[in-house]
């Protein structure tokens, strides 16, 4: 235990927000802005995810008028139920979860939203039946989340906000007014980002006397020792939404595989002919007509050009794991060496990272030029940039 005398002369306690409840220095209330819904919007949160300075669901709550937000784990009571010209539904994957962009409901609903980890929000839907025999709505993110100081279990989940924007995005037909809930939620995240950057240690500990560490030298050598043998590779999917029966039956598969050598400007760029039903938000997603997948070449023709591409001493570099997957699905062989560069963006950070397009911006770059066709095209121009970016020295 730490006793007042041993706390430093100049220790005073941080001023809090009395609206967000974050620090001052880091309050984010002037970027809010009040929404009015047609859609009635009630957040139920795990009384320990109320205890977390960083969660998203008073961003929300702040942002949308018509809005509540409740802190719990038994919900029996709950009168918004029961509210007939606004029949409440669950935003929750699961069996039996509707998709929301194919399927909207015909008029206003009562929006259910648990917040809390995802084995906290299991666990409310599972002791509480009333919410549980709710019907249920998911969705797809677009992209992955710009959670950056929260590392999410998948790619493909998102925050509370991020969620909630996009859903209602797509009830009340009007995204471009939504995106005003994120101005908060990326002003947390970089300020948060911005602090840990600038205050790694814990507060009121002595700073270590040692020169800086340079954090290139936390990044695999690969990266700078054989930059010619770097691959940047990007896949795309044919995938449906998760807990679907069509998902089951059609697992996700690689419909569009996109590769780049930085040293010399070579490319790779193939679309796949998908092998199973192309799921509706396949094209959407990609920016690839169905025209274009059926003209699209076989996984047996997709591995011969491959090898006659690729070379033995390949180094691929990927933005997590999934293209991979996805790769070696199709029939490809994955080389020796492969590099990871979102967890490398995190050692370079020592701090979460999100999206590529959020780690180019914490670092002033600009959108690079498509290197191919589609989603693809700047997804493998922003990994030919971030590998440029972390294997060059700063000038002396």
């Amino acid at each position: 235990m730490t006793h007042a005398s041993e706390l430093p002369t100049d220790f005073s306690p941080r001023a809090i927000c009395e609206t967000c409840w974050r620090p001052e220095v880091v309050c984010y209330c002037r970027f809010v802005t009040k929404l009015e819904t047609k859609t009635r919007v009630l957040i139920l949160q795990h009384p320990r995810e109320q205890k977390v300075p960083i969660n998203t669901a008073r961003i929300a709550a702040l942002c949308l008028k018509d809005s509540e937000l409740h802190v719990g784990v038994h919900w029996r009571d709950l009168k918004a139920l029961e509210d007939p010209e606004r029949p409440a539904a669950l935003l929750y994957p699961g069996p039996g979860a509707i998709d929301v962009e194919q399927h909207p409901p015909s008029g206003p609903i009562t929006l259910i939203v648990v917040d809390g980890t995802w084995w906290q929000a299991k666990k409310l839907v599972r002791q509480n039946p009333e919410l549980a025999a709710l019907p249920r709505y998911a969705f797809r993110p677009p992209s992955p989340s710009d959670y950056r100081i929260r590392k999410e279990p998948q790619d493909d989940y998102v925050s509370t906000i991020e969620a909630l924007v996009h859903v209602l995005s797509v009830l009340e037909k009007d995204r471009e007014r939504f995106l005003a809930m994120l101005v908060p939620f990326r002003a947390m995240v970089d300020a948060q980002l911005s602090f840990v950057g600038k205050n790694s240690r814990p507060r009121h500990v002595r700073k270590n006397k040692r020169g800086p560490v340079d954090p290139r030298s936390r990044l695999p050598n690969e990266l700078t020792t054989r930059a010619h043998d770097i691959v940047c590779v990007h896949a795309e999917a044919n995938a449906w939404p998760y807990n679907t029966h069509q998902r089951k039956e059609n697992p996700d598969e690689l419909v569009h595989w996109v590769a780049c050598r930085p040293s010399t400007g070579e490319v790779f760029d193939e679309i796949i002919k998908p092998q199973t039903e192309l799921a509706p938000s396949t094209t959407r997603h990609t920016e690839v007509d169905e025209a274009a997948f059926a003209r699209g070449i076989t996984r047996e023709e997709f591995v011969a050009k491959w090898q006659r591409f690729s070379r033995p001493d390949d180094i691929f570099c990927s933005w997590g794991t999934y293209s991979l997957t996805l790769f070696v699905k199709a029939g490809g062989a994955l080389p020796k060496i492969r590099i990871d560069l979102r967890r490398s963006a995190r050692e370079f950070l020592k701090a979460p990272v999100g999206t590529m397009s959020a780690f180019r911006a914490h670092f002033g770059m600009e959108q690079p030029e498509s290197r191919a066709r589609a989603r693809s095209g700047r997804r493998i121009a922003e990994l030919v940039a971030i590998v440029n970016f972390l294997a060059t020295p700063p000038p002396l």
